[in-house]
C-alpha cells in the first residue's frame, strides 16, 4: 500500500477535525476553526503538488468551515482560492466557486471586488467555455458594479466588451445602445475622448449589420452634433463610404473602402467579422440595402 502524501494526511486530519464531536471545553466554532486551517494546509500541499482539482476541494471545504463559523471575509477568499485552483483544471467548478465569493462579497457591500471577480467569470465563459451570452452578463453585471462604485474606466470597458459580445451574437440595438452609451460617458474627459470615435465607428457597423443605412445615417449626424470634430474623423468618412456604397448596391466601392481604411488603421477581428456579414448581405441584395 503506498503511502499517504503529505497533502492526504493533512486532508484526513482536517476531515476528522471537522466530523469529531465537540467536547466540554472546545466549541463548534473552534472546531470549524481549525478544521479549515488544516484544508487550508491540505489545499497548499496539493498545489505544490500540481493536484489542482484536489487544492480547490479543499479550499471549498476549507470554505464551508469558515462559514459555519460565520467567517464570511476569510470564507470569500477561501472561495477565491478553490476557483484559482479549479481554473488549471475546470473552468465549471471555477466559475461555481466565484460565484460563492461573489455572494460574500456582496453581502458585506465590496461590490468593487465583487465586480473583479463577476469580469473574471466573463473571461471564463468567453475564453475556456466559449459561452458568449453568460460572458455577456457577466461582463454587464461588472460594468454595473464598477458604476456604482466610480470605477468608470473599468466599467466602460467591460461595457464595450458586452457590446462586442451583443454584436457577435447579432443583437445590434443592445450593441448600440452600449457603444453610444460609452462613448457619451467618455465625451466629458479629455483622456477618453480620443476613444469616442472608436465607439461610434463600432456602433455604426452594428447599423450597417442590421441591413438599415438611414439608421447608420441617422446616428452619424447625430454624434457629429455630440462632437463637431468626429465628422471629419477617417472614422465618419469610412462609414459614409461604406453607405455610400451599400445604398448603390456597389460591391467594388464597398471593398475599396474597406482597403484603404484597413492599410492606415488595421482592422481587428471584430471589425473584419461585422464587415464580412455586412458584405454578405450586399453580395445577396445588391441595390437594395
Amino acid at each position: 500500500m503506498p503511502a499517504k502524501s503529505p497533502a492526504q494526511a493533512l486532508l484526513e486530519k482536517a476531515d476528522k477535525k471537522a466530523n469529531s464531536s465537540t467536547g466540554w471545553f472546545s466549541s463548534a466554532s473552534t472546531k470549524f476553526e481549525e478544521a479549515g486551517d488544516l484544508y487550508q494546509q491540505a489545499a497548499n500541499q496539493f498545489k505544490i503538488d500540481k493536484q489542482f482539482k484536489e487544492a480547490g476541494d479543499a479550499h471549498a471545504r476549507e470554505a464551508e468551515c469558515r462559514e459555519k463559523c460565520q467567517e464570511n471575509n476569510e470564507a470569500a477568499n477561501a472561495w477565491w482560492n478553490a476557483a484559482k485552483a479549479y481554473k488549471r483544471v475546470d473552468p465549471g467548478l471555477a466559475v461555481q466557486a466565484l460565484g460563492h465569493t461573489i455572494s460574500h462579497l456582496t453581502k458585506a457591500g465590496r461590490f468593487r471586488q465583487a465586480a473583479d471577480r463577476e469580469k473574471e467569470i466573463g473571461q471564463i465563459y468567453l475564453q475556456e467555455l466559449n459561452d458568449l451570452r453568460k460572458a455577456c452578463e457577466s461582463f454587464e453585471r461588472a460594468a454595473e458594479w464598477y458604476s456604482q462604485e466610480d470605477a468608470t474606466a473599468t466599467a466602460n470597458a467591460c461595457y464595450k466588451d458586452a457590446a462586442d459580445l451583443h454584436a457577435e451574437l447579432e443583437e445590434y440595438p443592445q450593441a448600440i445602445a452600449l457603444y453610444e452609451q460609452v462613448a457619451n460617458g467618455s465625451l466629458s474627459s479629455p483622456l477618453t475622448k480620443y476613444s469616442v470615435k472608436e465607439y461610434w465607428l463600432r456602433s455604426s457597423l452594428c447599423a450597417l449589420a442590421m441591413g438599415d443605412t438611414v439608421t447608420a445615417k441617422r446616428n452619424l449626424t447625430k454624434y457629429g452634433s455630440l462632437d463637431t470634430t468626429f465628422t471629419s474623423t477617417r472614422e465618419a468618412k469610412f462609414v459614409n463610404a461604406l453607405i455610400d456604397a451599400i445604398e448603390a448596391g456597389d460591391l467594388e466601392a464597398f471593398t475599396g473602402a474597406v482597403v484603404e481604411f484597413d492599410q492606415v488603421t488595421k482592422l481587428d477581428n471584430w471589425k473584419t467579422s461585422i464587415l464580412l456579414k455586412v458584405k454578405r448581405g450586399l453580395d445577396q441584395e445588391p441595390g437594395i440595402l
